[in-house]
């Protein structure tokens, strides 16, 4: 059962993680809950016939979580990380499933893994988004973490807010401008 913490609370159990087994265990229930919701948008963004379940999305990522040596500066900076470890493994996942799909060097056609697309130009290839997000967090790793958690963590734009302690307005006019810029990139290397 998730336990109901203040971002306060969660910010310091972050903090004092993995130095006390108790507390990461506490952690763990007061974010199971929104990890697995996170995990649940991913896979609905996901093609149909895809093998992994939300719930082994969230073990993966919580295992990977566990695993660095994260200085954790709030829950806003944990959720952003663990919606990027989650875009990880279902990278890694696509990019085993083309693999798998191609053979021995034959090449497989069209698209493996689909997602609808942040831009709003229908869906994409869930590698190809992710290249794209990884220029965009270059350039802005603000705005690549308002588009992760709103599109892959299925946050509403209120959500992140809170998430990220900025203004609904903040969020609307960087979901805006990432759009475009999304759209243009996977327009100039597609």
């Amino acid at each position: 059962m998730a336990e109901r913490l203040s971002k306060a609370d969660v910010t310091a159990l972050l903090r004092r993680w993995g130095k006390d087994g108790a507390v990461d265990d506490r952690l763990f229930r007061a974010v199971e809950g929104e990890l697995r919701r996170i995990a649940a948008a991913y896979m609905r963004r996901e093609r149909p016939d895809h093998t992994l379940q939300p719930t082994a999305l969230v073990n993966e990522a919580y295992l990977r979580l566990v695993a660095g040596a994260v200085a954790w500066e709030d829950r806003a900076h944990f959720f952003a990380v663990a919606a990027r470890v989650m875009r990880q493994i279902l990278v890694d996942h696509a990019r085993k499933h083309r693999a798998a799909k191609r053979g021995a060097g034959r090449r497989a056609g069209g698209s493996v893994s689909k997602v609808a697309d942040p831009a709003g130009a229908g869906d994409i290839d869930v590698l190809a988004l992710h290249l794209a997000l990884e220029d965009l967090a270059k350039l802005d790793p603000r705005q690549a973490s308002i588009v992760e958690l709103r599109y892959f963590g299925g946050l509403t734009e209120e959500e992140v807010a809170r998430t990220m302690d900025l203004s609904a307005k903040t969020i609307q006019r960087e979901v805006a401008s990432a759009k475009f810029w999304l759209r243009h990139r996977m327009r100039s290397k597609g």
